[in-house]
């Protein structure tokens, strides 16, 4: 049914193609055949639409080389923060021919789920070779291979940036040292810490989280990870919750804490307890604050999210906070329970109905490849978004605010290690950090395991609409009677259709491992 479904669509989409003149470039022209024509190409991006003019600035100066080079104009939307789950994947069944490269991934950003209901353009080879060439030249083969199911690329992988996104619990050192604490290494040692911020730092609080916009529920997933040798099933989201598992030892079975055991139980009367001691606000479920903005300012005692941004924030709280010594307490941190990212934790789409394609194409392949137009996108102007010091290492021009003045430009797929630059205020330790997790971590397992929902799509979205009621309450605390929400919400995931899910996933997890 899958392959069927995805050769239509791919039919389709080539026809129109080929009706329209779109594989000739603009107006039957290679792109870049000094006819003077300028393109349009708009990319869409995750996170909140800068508006300090930094970034119209850094396109601005793009749109000067990429103009003349290739006759293409870039541009730039955003699926803001507010509810991205849903909005990215209504943006993208718009069918909005405006669009063209999108942002994707296939771990967080439903890329297969998309791909599959026509949401990207099938790429070919061919296609991929003679409008982004370079690109094409340094990804391997395995890599494509990542991207690619009944004959099309789907996407192109950012698979030559190194990076870790799991996610963990920031906390300040100086703040936990004056309670004698030395270590935030396991759950009950974040309560300590908690403790201590809300008996010395009565003017934060000990994590000031935004529970309206907060979709991660991280310290479910916390609590559990460092109990439990288990992992999550990467594409098996009903909805914006991963309810679904593997165990380390065992990945082709699926399991579910939500489901099966007391772990959930014993989690929901901690965060009951966290609840009553204040470590977050009464009214975190309506709350919508920028908690790093807090942390950054003295009046939150933490953050939580991944390995990456810990190594910025680091870098920020050493100027902002002084002394603070900001340290990350990794989920999985009591039993080395941690994965590598996918090379597809980031990639690069084209919108199924672009009318750019070629254009899309050229234009990723130099906001990849050319290391000027690279810089410009990523790190702004030189002289105002940043300097060149005379041993190399990128600085901040003088009065540059990092919580005002960044760029935002958020290019997560395709971002390149051999141009990334080095800066005067990388934090010491961050080598060693990520050492310290190269030395354990663990390859994902289901790496090229996608599962397809088409059977169950019913019953895995009111499955969505059940943890969308009771996650919420049962991780801020907010039940009132923790035992019995969990059984209540137990008894709703049963109603929804949750053993048809598990049992559909376990069928095509099972062919999987059948056929390697």
């Amino acid at each position: 049914m899958r392959e069927n479904r995805v050769k239509i669509v791919l039919a389709a989409l080539i026809a129109s193609t080929l009706a329209g003149g779109l594989l000739t470039g603009c107006g039957g022209q290679k792109a870049g055949s000094g006819t003077g024509n300028i393109t349009p190409v708009t990319m869409l991006l995750l996170g909140n639409k800068p508006t300090n003019g930094r970034a119209d600035a850094a396109i601005a100066e793009i749109n000067k080389i990429v103009g003349p080079r290739i006759g293409v104009e870039l541009r730039t939307e955003y699926v803001e923060w507010a509810d991205w789950q849903n909005q990215y994947q209504l943006r993208l069944a718009s069918g909005d021919s405006g669009l063209d490269l999108v942002v994707t991934a296939t771990d967080w950003l439903y890329a297969w789920e998309i791909a599959r209901k026509g949401g990207f353009y099938p790429l070919t080879p061919e296609l991929i070779r003679e409008n982004a060439t370079q690109t094409w030249a340094e990804i391997p083969q395995t890599h494509w291979d990542l991207c690619t199911e009944n004959g099309a690329i789907w996407f192109i992988p950012e698979d030559q940036y190194s990076q870790y996104t799991n996610h963990g619990m920031f906390w300040r050192k100086d703040w936990a040292a004056e309670a004698g604490i030395r270590e935030v290494a396991t759950f009950e040692g974040l309560e300590q810490y908690w403790d201590a911020v809300k008996k010395n730092h009565p003017e934060a609080y000990p994590w000031d989280i935004s529970g309206a916009e907060y979709m991660d529920m991280g310290l479910v997933s916390g609590y559990i990870q460092g109990k439990r040798p288990i992992q999550i099933i990467i594409g098996t989201a009903a909805g914006n919750y991963n309810i679904f598992h593997y165990e380390n030892s065992n990945p082709f079975t699926v399991v579910s804490y939500y489901m099966d055991g007391d772990d959930l139980v014993e989690a929901a009367k901690t965060f009951d307890r966290f609840a009553q001691k204040g470590f977050w606000r009464e009214d975190v479920l309506n709350y919508r604050g920028e908690t790093r903005n807090l942390l950054l300012a003295g009046l939150s005692g933490s953050d939580e999210h991944h390995t990456q941004t810990f190594i910025g924030l680091r870098e920020q709280m050493d100027k902002e906070q002084p002394g603070s010594d900001l340290q990350m307490y990794w989920w999985g941190m009591e039993n080395n329970n941690v994965n590598k990212d996918l090379l597809t934790h980031g990639a690069m789409a084209v919108n199924a109905a672009s009318k750019n394609v070629e254009k899309a194409l050229q234009l990723y392949d130099l906001l990849r490849n050319d290391k000027q137009i690279y810089l410009l996108y990523n790190y702004g102007i030189e002289g105002k978004d940043y300097v060149v010091l005379p041993d190399g290492k990128f600085s901040r021009p003088e009065g540059f605010n990092s919580s005002t003045d960044n760029l935002d430009t958020n290019f997560w797929a395709g971002r390149m290690d051999k141009f990334e630059p080095e800066w005067d205020t990388w934090w010491s330790g961050r080598t060693a950090f990520i050492e310290r997790l190269n030395s354990f971590a663990m390859e994902y397992p289901l790496g090229k395991f996608s599962f397809d929902n088409t059977n169950v799509a019913a019953e895995m979205a009111a499955v969505g609409d059940v943890c969308a009621t009771y996650i919420p309450s049962i991780h801020f605390g907010k039940t009132g009677n923790p035992e019995k929400a969990v059984a209540d919400f137990r008894a709703a995931l049963k109603a929804a259709g949750y053993d048809k899910v598990k049992a559909e996933i376990q069928a095509q997890l099972t062919a999987y491992k059948n056929s390697l």
